[in-house]
């Protein structure tokens, strides 16, 4: 038996946790086209009768501005190391830049470079991102897949597989994901408010589940400011509600899900703060 585990490292938007969706063929990780929406490295399982590859999805390394930034390329970072394989994720659609130089100075020379976005860039383009990927990021191969169609996905994984060594699973048969199911739903809830209230909403946003007994679930939306309270509770509610909606829909039936908001000034550069949420 194949087994081991292998990171998928980038600047922030390139499509790192829709890959590993698309890898795994279910959704592991929320997914936005805001900046930083990975903040903890997430697991997800590919299994196979004689192969288990464990993913591991990061924050986007970027140049941090507050503390919070600080702490998540440390985390992203710390993925590069004791793992059997690294994937560099880069943009088809996006010049390769001192951001996707910095992560490659952090990840060995035999990563695998992988050009995503493919559907949205002619093969001219596609091709021109590769030559200048091995011009300017010097890996060992590349690979150009789309992780919203999956095109490619699959040879990347044969890839991925072929350079795993013999080793034991490392999961119970059957698992998807080792994230917790609490930090799943305020996960659920965080990308629900990305996507309703659209570029309105900075990053400035945090939850995390304060209270569990099923089926009521208390979820706590921490934002920094009276001004950002607002938009995210809506007119008479109406981005709370429609944000409970859409997350319900992805959980069992009968749960009661309640979601409250609260300001924490500055909580991105707070220790005290980061450390409560888990940062």
């Amino acid at each position: 038996m194949r087994s081991g585990f292998a990171s998928l490292v980038g600047r922030p938007n390139v499509g790192k946790s829709t890959l590993l969706n698309a890898i795994l063929g279910t959704k592991v990780a929320i997914t936005s086209d805001k900046p930083q929406t990975t903040r903890a490295q997430i697991r997800g399982v590919l299994e196979r009768p004689d192969v288990q590859v464990v993913f591991v999805d990061t924050p986007g390394i970027h140049k941090p501005r507050t503390l919070l930034g600080e702490r998540l390329n440390r985390t992203a970072t710390e993925a590069t190391g004791g793992v059997d394989v690294v994937c560099l994720i880069v943009d088809a659609t996006a010049p390769i830049g001192p951001g996707d130089r910095f992560v490659a100075e952090r990840v060995p020379s035999d990563a695998i470079v992988v050009v995503n976005k493919t559907d949205i860039a002619s093969p001219d383009e596609v091709m021109a991102q590769l030559v200048r990927a091995a011009e300017q990021l010097d890996r060992s191969a590349y690979f150009p897949v789309s992780a919203l169609t999956g095109q490619g996905v699959p040879e990347l994984v044969e890839e991925i597989v072929s350079r795993l060594p013999e080793g034991p699973a490392w999961y119970p048969p059957g698992t998807v994901t080792d994230v917790p199911e609490a930090f799943w739903v305020a996960e659920l809830v965080r990308e629900q408010l990305l996507a309703v209230t659209h570029d309105e909403l900075p990053h400035s946003i945090a939850t995390r589940v304060v209270e569990w007994e099923w089926p009521r679930i208390r979820v706590e939306i921490l934002v920094e400011r009276d001004s950002q309270k607002g938009i995210v509770i809506g007119k008479k509610g109406s981005v709370l509600k429609q944000v409970g909606t859409e997350v319900r829909k992805q959980l069992p039936e009968g749960a009661f899900l309640e979601l409250f908001v609260k300001v924490d000034k500055d909580w991105q550069r707070q220790a005290r703060a980061l450390d409560r949420l888990g940062f």
